[in-house]
C-alpha cells in the first residue's frame, strides 16, 4: 500500500499535496511507498476516519491509535475498507492521509501525530468528505471528538450536503458536552448516521463503536445486522439508524 504527501483541506488546497516539510509524519509519508499501492482500487468500499486533535484529545488519540485496527479486523471477511485519516489541531491544521487497506499504515501515523491547541474544524472535515465522494464513492464518516467550537447552522449546511451524496455519519462523542452532544447528533440525523457517546475509561467501548461502523461501511446494513445480533453497541448504532426519518 502506497501512500502520498498528506493533503490541506482547506479551501485552497483541497486535493493538493501539501508544500514543504512538516516534519516527522510528512518524512514518514515520503517513505511509505513500500506499503504497496494505494487503495481505491479493486472494489473496495471506502470509509473516512476523522479525528479531533487539538490539546484536549491527548488521551483518546492514543486510545484510537490501539483501537483503530478493529475497523480493518471487523471487515475483513467481508471484503475489507479503503480507509482515509483525517485529522485537525492547531489553529488552522487540517489534514489527510490517502485511503489505505492495510491497518499498520495508520497505525504508524496516528503514532507520529501529536495533538495541539486550537479550536474545532469540523465544518472542514464535513466538506472535505463531500469532496470526497464527489470523485468517488465514500461510504461512511467515522468522527471522534469531545467538541464542538463552530457556528451550528455552518455545520449543519455541510452535513446536509454530505448527506445528499449518500455519506453517513457515524459521531462517536467522548464526555458529556451538551453543545457536542446536539451538534453531533443532528450531523448524525442530517446524513442518516448515527450517535454514540463513550467513554476514554472503557476502551472496549470505542473499539465496538468502530467495528461496527466499518461493518455498515464495508457490507451495508446486513452486515451490521449481523454483527448487532451478538454485540451491544451494534444493536444500539442500528437502533439509532432505524429511528432517522
Amino acid at each position: 500500500m502506497r501512500m502520498t504527501d498528506k493533503k490541506d483541506v482547506s479551501p485552497s488546497h483541497r486535493g493538493e499535496a501539501v508544500a514543504g516539510s512538516a516534519g516527522m509524519i510528512d518524512s514518514f509519508l515520503k517513505q511509505a511507498d513500500r506499503l504497496g499501492p494505494v487503495a481505491g482500487t479493486g472494489g473496495r468500499p471506502r470509509l473516512v476516519f476523522a479525528l479531533d486533535a487539538t490539546m484536549s484529545r491527548q488521551p483518546t488519540w492514543d486510545l484510537a491509535c490501539r483501537v483503530q485496527g478493529e475497523m480493518f479486523d471487523a471487515t475483513s471477511k467481508i471484503g475489507g475498507l479503503s480507509v482515509q485519516l483525517v485529522y485537525f489541531r492547531g489553529l488552522s491544521e487540517c489534514r489527510a492521509s490517502r485511503f489505505v487497506v492495510e491497518p499498520r499504515a495508520l497505525t504508524d501515523l496516528m503514532a507520529r501525530i501529536d495533538c495541539r491547541g486550537g479550536q474545532t474544524q469540523i465544518g472542514r472535515v464535513l466538506r472535505h468528505v463531500r469532496d470526497e465522494a464527489g470523485r468517488a464513492p465514500v461510504k461512511a464518516l467515522v468522527y471522534v471528538g469531545d467538541a464542538m467550537e463552530e457556528p451550528i447552522d455552518d455545520v449543519c449546511a455541510a452535513a446536509g450536503e454530505l448527506g445528499l451524496v449518500g455519506v453517513k455519519a457515524f459521531m462517536f462523542h467522548e464526555g458529556h458536552d451538551a453543545v457536542a452532544a446536539g451538534a453531533f447528533q443532528e450531523i448524525a440525523r442530517l446524513t442518516g448516521g448515527a450517535y454514540a457517546r463513550f467513554d476514554a475509561s472503557a476502551p472496549g467501548a470505542l473499539a465496538n463503536l468502530m467495528r461496527a461502523a466499518a461493518a455498515y461501511a464495508s457490507g451495508g446494513v446486513t452486515a451490521l445486522e449481523h454483527l448487532a445480533a451478538t454485540d451491544g453497541k451494534a444493536r444500539a448504532l442500528l437502533t439509532s439508524m432505524s429511528r432517522r426519518p
